[in-house]
Order: structure tokens, then sequence, then C-alpha cells
């Protein structure tokens, strides 16, 4: 899921796009878990990942509101 880019990600409807970012919160703080009762992961850089992913679908929000309210 992280792995999305812009592209398909603007091809997602709002629903669509507000259910990958709750399941994107719900996988950063199951990662989060992990790394603090020392469980760690076999992928360092997916907490990275899944943050950026969080900050496109965010970005591509907020660039449909201002289409909207134009």
């Amino acid at each position: 899921m992280p792995g999305m880019n812009a592209k398909e990600i603007r091809k997602l409807t709002a629903a669509e796009r507000k259910k990958k970012l709750d399941d994107l919160y719900n996988e950063m703080s199951t990662i989060r878990i992990e790394s603090a009762t020392g469980g760690g992961t076999e992928n360092p850089y997916r907490i990275r990942n899944v943050r950026k992913a969080i900050a496109r679908i965010l970005t591509i929000e907020h660039e449909k509101e201002m289409e909207e309210s134009e």
C-alpha cells in the first residue's frame, strides 16, 4: 500500500482515499507498537514509507479541496 504513486491515488474516489488513509494510520500505529515492544521490523524504512504515503494522500485531498473551492 505505501508504494502507491500520486497517479494511482488521484484515480481513487474520496471514500477510497479515506479508507487508505485510515489503513495507513493503523499500519503506522502497529509499526510503532512493534518498535516500542522491541519486536523491531524486518524493514526499518517501513515507517518512512508509510508516512510518505500518508503525506501523498493528504496532499491530494488538499488539492481536490482547492479545486472545488475555485
